[in-house]
């Protein structure tokens, strides 16, 4: 026997010494290994094989695996050991580096518990459920085995403490790509957006990483009384950016500036001489605008009311009366609408405005004055 060898065998083997082991034999709640120059072999229990608890000894290890052991007994002829000491000493170096520099760590889900989950680093760490994402989650169940990744946000290493948090991760990230999206995009942008939110006053829609508003006036070309009528939150939707404000990080979009307005293809919609029902929205000295189209309205000059002469347009009509309307003229780049309701009269007949349920007295004349001259020349006959 060389003297190397001789030197191996008389080694004498301490409390606290670290030691490499060979596993040899697997049992349920033990793991046997042979240990490089020692008299005998070492046994692992199982609750020192990991810092996380485990059913089976061969959950953690395999037969030929070759480990780094600390020794915390002697007994007759056989040495307790610890792996899970070893590994928690190299960890909790580690980790005090990670832990300083905000390094992001990646770790596989190892138990779901009460409160949270439990994360196996050489020691263990704890993910309150408050602390797993930036949003509300109803169970935690589907984690276990998900691999994540995490920010270390409290260790003590005296008390075996160490919490991990992944919405720190996503917070960071979402920190991050809301500054580039920030410096991409600019007024005038037309993007793709997913909406997030629904309030009163308007949307606010994802358009990658940040939030913008769409504010209620903005939804669309027609007034809107509910947002709600018109988006639904997860809809995707286009946007077009109107303004961007990088010192308070605000954004102001618009669906409506997507979407066809109500006066492109006018010639087709309404084309000359074409024939609307129409509701008088507003009634001028000049005239009366009629709405014939959502978010169209055109104009029935005065002299276009009646063929008989009126002085004003609120002789004959009331606003919110329905009327039929005969389009004179369309032009869709001075967005105008020259209108008529005298066309749709028969000239030699005075124009019966009770035909759209205007109240007699709001007319501002009787029967007796549309016909009394008719009634005259029947008594001089």
């Amino acid at each position: 026997m060389s003297e190397d060898m001789n030197l191996m065998e008389n080694r004498d083997f301490q409390i606290g010494d670290r030691v490499k082991g060979i596993v040899a034999k697997i049992e349920d709640k033990a793991v046997t290994v042979t240990i490089e120059g020692a008299p005998f072999d070492g046994i692992i229990p199982i609750s020192e094989l990991s810092s996380l608890h485990i059913e089976k000894a061969s959950d953690s290890v395999q037969e030929g695996d070759e480990l780094e052991l600390i020794i915390t007994k002697v007994e007759d002829e056989n040495f307790v050991l610890s792996k899970r000491k070893v590994d928690a000493e190299s960890a909790w170096d580690d980790l005090e580096k990670k832990f300083e520099s905000g390094e992001i760590i990646e770790a596989e889900v190892k138990d779901v518990v009460k409160g949270g989950l439990v994360i196996d680093l050489g020691v263990r760490g704890f993910v309150p459920a408050s602390l797993v994402e930036d949003y509300f989650v109803e169970s935690f169940e589907d984690y276990k085995g998900r691999v994540m990744t995490f920010k270390i946000v409290e260790m003590e290493k005296e008390n075996n403490r160490l919490i991990l948090s992944h919405r720190a991760v996503v917070e960071s990230e979402k920190e991050s790509k809301k500054e580039q999206v920030m410096d991409s995009i600019n007024a005038g942008d037309v993007l793709d957006g997913k909406v997030q939110r629904i309030a009163s006053f308007g949307a606010f829609v994802d358009i990658g990483g940040v939030d913008g508003l769409v504010h209620i006036s903005q939804l669309s070309h027609e007034h809107v009384d509910k947002v709600s009528d018109v988006v639904r939150e997860g809809q995707e939707v286009k946007v077009k950016v109107l303004s961007v404000d990088r010192d308070s990080e605000r954004i102001s979009l618009s669906i409506k500036d997507t979407l066809p307005g109500p006066w492109d293809s006018i010639d087709e919609k309404a084309p000359k001489g074409s024939v609307h029902p129409g509701i008088v929205k507003r009634l001028v000295s000049y005239g009366a605008f009629v709405e014939v189209l959502p978010g169209v309205e055109g104009l029935v000059h005065i002299s276009q009311i009646a063929h008989k002469h009126i002085a004003t347009p609120h002789e004959v009509l009331q606003e919110g009366q329905e009327v039929q309307v005969k389009v004179l003229e369309a032009n869709k780049d001075d967005k105008r609408l020259s209108l008529s309701i005298k066309e749709l009269q028969e000239k030699d007949t005075e124009q019966d405005f009770s035909q759209y349920d205007m109240p007699e007295e709001s007319t501002g004349f009787s029967i007796s004055d549309v016909i009394g001259d008719k009634l005259k020349g029947f008594k001089s006959e």
